[in-house]
């Protein structure tokens, strides 16, 4: 979901080990500090945070890292309504689409010098543009994601279907024959999609949107009564009149806990259009059946050139809110978090906590320390596609447009509307949403 350009990784590895970790052996100024790191993060992921921030600890024996997390669902309304109180969070991993409107009201503070140093530094230019607003560095990028064709290869090789698709036209041809009914009961369904979740409903969605030559926005202006746009709307409610997707099938959340996740992993759904970021849960629930799973690009459209799929990151930042000391100890343990010399093998911690899920990390040297890991099918084929892939765009009231975009999409799922009427309609709240919240 960022206004930048995707990264090439090739040029990514090619640039030199950068960046310094910073983690120093004097306290924090002001005395000892207690800072809060707010996350949405699963168990294993806080187990490693809470480990990054005890190493921190010992170095830095007067700066205590509170490791807090909360479901997706709630964190930014977590770090909006605690952030101004004494308590509040003081670090918080956010979603870049945030980004504008919490440097608005003050909740993103600028980075000192030496962050802003490292951050140009260490990172590619785009990415380190991309967490700079209003001419100052405002956080930590962290990872990059972006989204392409799931596949179950053995599913694939049951129907005859000799490769994924690359077409629309092939898309919905194999998704008919991915099908399989019980009666008048459909028991696998050959593609699905994602519902009760707005980046999940949005950006597979849009992925498509993006392969048929449409867009969301141009500049500030939504495109979403565009015909390129309304034939990926047609698309969905077409494989839903056929049966090919079931939308009892569709409801995850931002964990993919729920009927979505189930079903691919079981075998009862073809192919999907899902986020790197997901490889470990894919992991954990299939075992050896992992192995089924291949990846390609997001088929193109007819009035598509090529594919390409949404991109967006994630960024760690420093609560404004907080007082100068506090700000000072988190952008210390920042520092350190997202340096070299706090994870294995020449990784930052967060670099390692990133690859543990399956998430392409962002810095040039975790880029490098992690380049065989980074050769996995799974993950190869998502690399390959971060040139192609379409930021989605980070704009004041992203959040609520976000929103606006998945209630019309899931009414098409759902046979609320029809894809004109939820375009026209989606088109009308988004410019309303972007005019008001640029007032």
């Amino acid at each position: 979901m960022r206004t930048v350009g995707a990264i090439s990784l090739g040029a990514v590895l090619a640039l030199a080990l950068a960046g310094c970790g910073g983690s120093g052996d004097s306290g924090a100024a002001g005395g000892p500090q207690t800072i809060s790191f707010l996350t949405h993060w699963g168990p294993e992921q806080v187990t490693a945070l809470k480990a990054a921030a005890a190493a921190f600890h010992t170095k830095n024996p007067d700066v205590t890292v509170d490791i807090r997390a909360v479901p997706f669902a709630n964190l930014l309304s977590t770090l909006r309504t605690q952030g101004a109180s004494p308590n509040g969070p003081t670090i918080a991993g956010i979603y870049d689409l945030w980004l504008p409107e919490l440097v608005r009201d003050g909740l993103a503070a600028p980075a000192p010098s030496g962050v802003a140093a490292d951050v140009k530094a260490g990172w590619p230019a785009n990415m380190a543009d991309g967490v700079t607003k209003q001419g100052q560095v405002r956080g930590y990028p962290n990872e990059v994601d972006l989204y392409a064709l799931n596949y179950n290869k053995k599913l694939f090789a049951e129907a005859g279907i000799p490769a994924p698709p690359k077409t629309w036209d092939e898309l919905t041809a194999d998704a008919a024959k991915l099908t399989k009914r019980d009666g008048g009961k459909v028991t696998q369904q050959g593609f699905g999609v994602i519902t009760s979740w707005a980046s999940g409903a949005v950006h597979p969605w849009l992925s498509l949107v993006n392969s048929n030559g449409g867009q969301l926005l141009d500049g500030s202006t939504p495109k979403l009564d565009d015909p390129k746009v309304v034939a990926a709307a047609q698309l969905y409610a077409d494989l839903v009149k056929s049966g090919a997707t079931q939308p009892s099938m569709s409801s995850a959340n931002a964990n993919t806990t729920g009927p979505y996740l189930d079903n691919f992993v079981n075998g009862k759904t073809g192919m999907i259009i899902m986020a790197n970021w997901w490889q470990s849960a894919l992991k954990q629930a299939m075992g050896d059946r992992y192995s089924d799973v291949g990846v390609a690009p997001v088929p193109v459209g007819p009035e598509g050139t090529g594919s390409a799929g949404v991109s967006y990151s994630w960024l760690t930042m420093v609560n404004g809110k907080a007082s100068p000391s506090k700000q000072d100890a988190a952008w210390k343990f920042l520092q350190f978090l997202n340096g070299p010399e706090s994870g294995k093998g020449g990784s930052s911690a967060m670099g390692d906590i990133l690859m543990s899920m399956g998430i392409l990390p962002s810095r040039t040297s975790d880029l490098t320390a992690h380049k065989a890991e980074l050769s996995d099918p799974f993950i190869a084929a998502y690399v390959a596609e971060l040139p192609n892939a379409k930021p989605f765009p980070t704009v004041l009231g992203g959040e609520a447009m976000s929103q606006a975009v998945q209630k019309h999409i899931e009414n098409v799922v759902f046979g609320k509307e029809t894809a004109q009427q939820a375009m026209t309609a989606a088109q009308s709240e988004v410019a309303g949403i972007l005019a008001k919240a640029g007032a």
